[in-house]
C-alpha cells in the first residue's frame, strides 16, 4: 500500500498486486533506454511547424503513410504563410491518401492562418495555446511540447495506451488517465524520452496482436499476465 500512497494511484485490491513497483519501473525504462538508442519520432520534419503538420496528419494514419505524403507536400509548402496561400482545396489534394483528409485539410488551413495572425508564423510553446488551434488535441500538443520544446510530457497514443495497460506500468481506462498515471510513476531521468521509448516499444515489440515477448528486453520487468504464452 506504500506504493499506492506515494504515487497517488488508486486501484482496487485485485489489481494492486499486479502493479509495477517503482524499482521495477526504473529497471524497465533503464533497459528500454539501453536497447533503443536516441529514441525519436519516425515522422519526417524540418521545423516545429512541419512537425506540427505531420503530427496532425498522423491521427488514425501510420507514420509511413504520413511521410509519403509530406515528402512531396513539404517541398511545396513548409510554413504557415505557404500553407495559407496553398488553400484548403490544394492541401486536400496533397493529403487525400490519408484518413480524415478533408477535415485535416480544413484544420491545417485554418491553423496556418491563426499562426500568421496571432503568433507571427511560429508554433506556440504553451499547452493551452496549442490545444486552442484547429485539429490540435491533447496528444498532439504533448508531442509538440516534448519533441519541439524539450518539455517532459507524454503523449498517449494507441501504443502507449496498450503498453501501459498491458504491462501495468500505469493502467487507466482513458488516454488522459494513463498520461496522468505515467507522469506520476516514470522516473524523472526518463520523463523526456519515455514518450518515444514506449511508442517504439509498442510499435515494434509489444505489438497489439502478437507481442514479441520472446525478444523483449524488459520481459522480466513486465507484469503482463499472459506473456509466457508468447515465448
Amino acid at each position: 500500500m506504500a506504493y499506492q500512497k506515494a504515487t497517488g494511484l488508486l486501484f482496487n485490491e485485485r489489481c494492486f498486486e499486479y502493479l509495477m513497483h517503482p524499482q521495477q519501473i526504473k529497471k524497465f525504462f533503464l533497459k528500454l533506454s539501453k536497447k533503443i538508442k536516441k529514441p525519436k519520432s519516425d515522422l519526417k520534419y524540418s521545423s516545429n511547424f512541419t512537425l506540427l503538420i505531420a503530427v496532425i496528419l498522423s491521427a488514425q494514419a501510420t507514420d509511413k503513410s504520413v511521410n509519403n505524403v509530406t515528402n512531396n507536400l513539404f517541398k511545396i509548402a513548409n510554413s504557415p504563410d505557404k500553407f495559407a496561400k496553398l488553400g484548403e482545396n490544394k492541401i486536400r489534394s496533397y493529403i487525400k491518401s490519408i484518413g480524415l483528409y478533408k477535415n485535416k485539410a480544413k484544420n491545417i488551413y485554418n491553423l496556418s492562418k491563426i499562426l500568421i495572425d496571432k503568433y507571427n508564423c511560429t508554433v506556440p510553446n504553451k499547452f493551452e495555446d496549442l490545444i486552442a488551434l484547429p485539429g490540435v488535441g491533447r496528444k498532439t500538443a504533448n508531442v509538440i511540447l516534448n519533441v519541439a520544446f524539450g518539455q517532459s510530457t507524454i503523449a498517449v497514443d494507441t501504443h502507449i495506451f496498450r503498453v501501459s495497460n498491458r504491462t501495468l506500468i500505469a493502467p487507466g481506462k482513458t488516454p488522459e488517465k494513463v498520461e496522468q498515471n505515467l507522469m506520476k510513476v516514470v522516473p524523472k531521468q526518463f520523463l523526456k524520452i519515455a514518450h518515444h521509448l514506449l511508442i517504439l516499444h509498442g510499435r515494434y515489440t509489444c505489438k497489439a496482436r502478437n507481442p514479441l515477448c520472446n525478444k523483449c528486453v524488459v520481459f522480466k520487468n513486465c507484469n503482463f499476465k499472459d506473456k509466457t504464452k508468447y515465448v
